[in-house]
């Protein structure tokens, strides 16, 4: 990954391959063309002030996302000054926010791979700044080239190396705070980028079995204690969804339990991801041109993974406890037929209408497993529903709870975060539709409303008297088209972020 370094260090005699520098749109404060923002001076200086003027006449207005190169001045020894565009100028006497930050230095990063080093002259004021654009550094610079060909220049075919370092000016590398918010953001972009890694790897590698061997490795390395219930413990303690849902496959389902402790912690959140390494359909086989992504279905499992992780490296003061439910669904003479009944690890009876219905089923099993431990809060995350894709596009996930501050607590921590959510309700009328003549419950009911249908199914399956809160992730979990800010193609690591910021709010006190 990209190393990064707080630097106090002159712009001009620092020894780089570029120098980014931020550029904003003229705002009502401050009409006209672009605007050279904070950070920059020195570059501006060396253009006679007249940077503004220079970034203009080549095309620049400041807008989200744009790349504008041109050579550095005459005595600096960076060749390139690199001008991202931040967006829409803040009202005066506030900063930009860090999400600007964030995406612009992501932009910046991914402009510049293949470049040894940048320094990174962005507005910075304090600790959080600092954070934000390195966040963006890190999650920009991502690439996954594991099966691409590395070796042959002559045919052109070298994937470009990610940025290799880049500093950041005005940060103060002896500040306790600037160090600490560069330290939190190497620890959950890592962990953010390796949940990108697992969602990106092809179902042919990474299977149930292989996850749950990746999760061991990374517990071990971290102090965190797993337990992995493979095929035959999964049996023995009657769990009927995940053995359900992966009874088609010739790989074997794993439920993964991942605990990290802490001896100062006053409160447990339990996390819980769907892990469907590949999502065929089933037996109700998906249409044709609905398959080619669906290695991204354990989006869920992998942000609860990384989450686990980032808590135990950043040593907050929580238990956190993940649950990863790992199956594939697969079509063949042993898998679960559309009017099959499973008895649920709860003891309740599920009628699968469909078997395209399948992360409801490893979730619940899971819930109900993590609601024995009595945790403070449960939280479920997962690529669930095509429905709350309609309802909220791809870039925004849609959060339900059958607690409204709990709710509302989530949605903040994912806008502390940086990432778009929405609240979505849970209405009763539609629990009706999912009634069946044949078991307590069937896993469809209405086909409106779908993706809130999925959360009163899985409502059905947190413990009594426990808060919860359902992430549904299905649109931005995995990004069918370009990149854009910080955001690669591919796998995204959604709600990483969001989970990581509300196990701190937990650690801080901030549980009812």
């Amino acid at each position: 990954m990209t190393a990064l370094t707080l630097s106090t260090a002159a712009v001009a005699g620092l020894r780089a391959d570029a120098i980014v520098i931020g550029v904003a749109k003229g705002s009502a404060f401050k009409p006209g063309g672009p605007v050279v923002a904070p950070g920059a001076e020195a570059v501006d200086q060396a253009y006679d002030g007249n940077l503004a003027g220079v970034l203009e006449t080549l095309g620049a207005s400041g807008a989200e996302g744009e790349v504008t190169k041109l050579p550095a001045p005459a005595g600096f020894k960076a060749p390139l000054v690199l001008a991202v565009g931040l967006g829409a100028q803040p009202q005066e006497d506030s900063g930009y926010d860090a999400e600007a930050l964030r995406k612009a230095a992501g932009v910046a990063a991914r402009a510049l791979s293949g470049t040894k080093k940048a320094a990174f002259a962005l507005p910075l004021t304090d600790a959080a700044d600092a954070a934000a654009v390195a966040e963006g550094v890190l999650l920009g610079a991502y690439s996954f080239d594991a099966y691409k060909d590395q070796g042959d220049a002559k045919n052109g075919k070298n994937a470009k190396a990610p940025l290799g370092e880049a500093a950041l000016l005005g940060g103060k590398p002896r500040d306790k705070a600037y160090k600490a918010a560069v330290e939190r953001a190497v620890a959950v972009s890592e962990e953010l980028n390796r949940a990108r890694d697992l969602i990106n790897t092809p179902p042919n590698d990474l299977n149930p079995e292989a996850f749950a061997a990746v999760a061991q490795t990374a517990a071990k390395e971290h102090g965190i204690k797993v337990q992995v219930l493979d095929e035959k413990a999964l049996v023995k303690g009657g769990y009927g969804g995940i053995l359900g849902v992966g009874a088609g496959s010739a790989s074997g389902p794993r439920l993964v339990k991942l605990s990290y402790t802490s001896s100062k912690a006053k409160k447990h959140i339990a996390l819980v991801g769907k892990g469907i390494t590949y999502d065929s359909g089933g037996i109700s086989l998906k249409p044709a041109g609905h398959n080619e992504t669906m290695k991204c279905d354990m989006s869920g499992a992998a942000a609860v993974f990384a989450a686990v992780v980032a808590a135990a490296r950043l040593g907050l003061e929580v238990n956190v406890t993940g649950w990863l439910a790992l199956a594939e669904n697969m079509p063949s003479g042993s898998a679960t037929r559309p009017g099959d009944v499973l008895r649920m690890y709860s003891g309740k009876t599920v009628e699968v209408l469909n078997t395209d219905a399948e992360g409801r089923l490893v979730l619940a099993d899971a819930l109900w497993a993590a609601s024995q431990e009595k945790p403070d809060v449960v939280v479920d995350v997962a690529t669930l529903t095509g429905a709350m894709v309609l309802a909220l596009g791809n870039r925004t996930f849609g959060i339900m709870a059958n607690d409204d501050a709990f709710r509302a607590l989530v949605q903040e921590a994912a806008e502390e975060a940086g990432e778009p959510a929405w609240p979505m309700p849970l209405p009763e009328h539609l629990r009706k539709g999912m009634e069946s003549s044949t078991a307590d419950i069937a896993n469809m009911g209405e086909r409106m409303g779908g993706g809130l249908v999925a959360g009163l199914f899985l409502r059905e399956f947190v413990g009594e008297g426990i808060t919860w809160a359902h992430l549904d992730i299905a649109g931005p979990a995995f990004n069918e088209g370009g990149p854009f800010g910080y955001t690669p193609k591919g796998g995204t690591g959604s709600a990483v972020r969001t989970l990581v910021r509300l196990a701190e709010r937990a650690a801080a006190g901030e549980l009812s």
